[in-house]
Order: structure tokens, then C-alpha cells, then sequence
């Protein structure tokens, strides 16, 4: 049984990850923290069992919670500023982490990688769990390839409660390409256009445009868009609901309770992509 730590269980996603965890047969909830909720019952909150009984405690005490637990894995779907906090604490402790948390600093990347060596605690992050999405980046790799003269836009919609803009993905969508293109996305992603003259630099060397919509609660919606010279190829990912990235989640607690070499996974990994 993997011995889990949930990190955000009243999120949107934090919820159905918790509703599937406390269900799986291979998955022992041992303790769930936020900064809400404290003290309730975590099936209540859910409408799901909760053969364990499960309170929701208090995040701030989350060195003392490990101590009483002793978790394997902890996953974790909220914030950066909150991300980059208590996944530190969590992997100096050994325990090996599964982030779907977007937005999260260069430092604290760069920082939480030689902590994973450091603690031998491999761990996951992913900007997106969804495996249609993940095959999607695989396919945006290969297209890029053939269509490295073309002209490459990414067009990703949300609701209106999204805080990070542009996603994740779109920005994950944008590495992917740059890497097949050999070329330094930084130097060449316009983010949007002002009003005004506003001519695009032709051809995907040159620039990747990444557009942002946010309106009602489209889940996730992301467009690759292909443009030649009299024709044009889009490939799009629409998510219906969050499920897809709760049970892209659930896979990846798995995967990484087995995993052998001490890094950074990603969902490619976990799915063999």
C-alpha cells in the first residue's frame, strides 16, 4: 500500500483526487492538510467514503503531520507560493513528491531538483496529467519537425478563477516546439498582440505566438496552430472536467512509488511517451 499525503484536498482538483485515492485499492490516504476545512471529515467533504477516517489538519504543521504519518508520497495541485513552501519540507523528509502545481519560480525548480538528489526522493512535475494532453505534446514534437518553416501559434483557454497566465501547458506546448525547432523560447514566444501595427515575424524560428483566454469555466482548452503558405493544421485539446487530471495524478502516485532513478519525472515518463 502507498502511504499518501494530500496537499490541497478542497481544491477542484484536489477533491477528485482525493475522492479516487480514498477508493483505490492500492492507495492508503494517511493524512490530508490545507488551510481550510480544518477538522473536518475529509469524506464528508467529498460525499466519499473514508474507510481511514481522515480529518483535514492544518498545513502550517505539516513537519509534525509527516512525523505522526511517515507518508511515501504526497501530492500536491495548489498554488506556486504554497508548491514551493511545503514540497520542500516534504521531500527533505524523503518523501517523493507529485506536483501539478503551474507557475512555479526557475529558483525553486532548480532548487527542488538537487533537493530530490540530495534526499533520494524522486519525484513528478507536470504541468498537465491529462494523458490526451500529454500525447499532444508528444505529436506538437513530430509536427514541428515537418513543419519547422511554418508559422506556430498556441491558443489556451480557462475559466475565470485561473490566476497564472499564459498555462502551463501552453508554456509546456511552447518548449516542446522550441526544443524540436533548436531555438530558445524566451528569445522568441510573443505573449498576446497589442493594438496597433503589429506584423508577425514569419516562421516559427522567428517567433511562437501563446494566446490566453479566460471566460465561465472552460476547464482547459488548448490549440496548436500550423500555418503554411494555402493550408493550415490544428491540433486541439479540450477537457471535459477535471477527471482526466485527477486520474493522470493517481497513475503518477504509482508510478513514482516504484520509480528507481533519483530525479525529476514527468508525465511522458509515467505514461512511456
Amino acid at each position: 500500500m502507498i502511504k499518501l499525503l494530500i496537499l490541497g484536498p478542497s481544491g477542484a482538483t484536489g477533491r477528485l483526487i482525493s475522492s479516487l485515492a480514498l477508493t483505490d485499492d492500492e492507495i492508503n490516504v494517511v493524512a490530508a492538510c490545507d488551510l481550510a476545512h480544518i477538522g473536518e471529515d475529509l469524506g464528508s467533504l467529498l460525499a466519499s467514503p473514508n474507510p481511514d477516517n481522515i480529518k483535514i489538519k492544518d498545513v502550517n504543521q505539516l513537519q509534525e503531520i509527516i512525523d505522526e504519518t511517515n507518508p511515501d508520497v504526497v501530492v500536491d495541485f495548489t498554488i506556486a507560493s504554497a508548491t514551493e513552501k511545503n514540497c520542500r519540507i516534504c521531500v527533505k523528509n524523503g518523501i517523493r513528491c507529485v506536483i501539478g502545481t503551474t507557475a512555479m519560480s526557475k529558483e525553486f525548480l532548480e532548487d527542488f531538483e538537487e533537493l530530490v538528489e540530495k534526499h533520494n526522493a524522486p519525484s513528478i512535475i507536470s504541468p498537465n496529467m491529462a494523458t490526451g494532453v500529454n500525447v499532444l505534446f508528444k505529436i506538437a514534437g513530430i509536427l514541428t519537425n515537418y513543419l519547422n518553416e511554418w508559422d506556430i501559434e498556441v491558443i489556451e483557454a480557462h475559466h475565470h478563477r485561473k490566476m497564472d497566465s499564459p498555462s502551463g501547458t501552453a508554456l509546456k506546448i511552447g518548449e516542446v516546439i522550441s526544443k524540436a525547432l533548436d531555438v530558445d523560447l524566451n528569445a522568441i514566444a510573443k505573449f498576446g498582440r497589442n493594438k496597433g501595427p503589429n506584423k508577425r515575424l514569419v516562421g516559427a524560428k522567428n517567433e511562437i505566438g501563446i494566446h490566453s483566454v479566460r471566460g465561465g469555466d472552460i476547464v482547459g482548452d488548448h490549440t496548436i496552430l500550423f500555418a503554411g503558405s494555402g493550408e493550415r493544421i490544428e491540433l486541439k485539446h479540450q477537457a471535459h472536467n477535471r477527471t482526466c487530471f485527477a486520474t493522470g495524478a493517481i497513475k503518477a502516485i504509482k508510478f513514482i512509488s516504484q520509480a528507481t532513478e533519483n530525479r525529476i519525472y514527468s508525465t511522458n515518463d509515467v505514461l512511456g511517451l
